[in-house]
């Protein structure tokens, strides 16, 4: 699912809403996600998972074409971890999938 879509989705069950104005909520939404991460902080939404910043530090790499040694920079990357609930819900899921067969 892309934005656009979640958008929609939103909009057609929220018909009271303006699906300008559903944009604008998701948008501020992952807006504030996206800053809570620059700024180190971790972001829980219970139920669903927990966003966090990890840091891979500066190490010696190679470069698959030639081997040659290449130094890879330190650098920071995004982090999820799923919840509990929704960790349950999609083991749920596959259960019953493989109960139907």
């Amino acid at each position: 699912m892309i934005k656009s879509e979640l958008v929609q989705l939103i909009a057609d069950k929220n018909p009271h809403l303006y699906q300008r104005d559903v944009e604008n909520i998701v948008n501020a939404i992952l807006d504030e996600i996206v800053g809570a991460l620059a700024r180190g902080d971790r972001v829980e939404l219970r139920g669903f998972g927990a966003f966090s910043v990890k840091n891979r530090p500066a190490r010696l790499g190679r470069n698959p074409r030639t081997g040659e040694q290449v130094d890879v920079d330190e650098k920071f990357v995004p982090f999820f971890k799923t919840g509990k609930e929704m960790r349950l819900r999609l083991n749920d899921g596959a259960d019953d999938e493989d109960d139907a067969e």
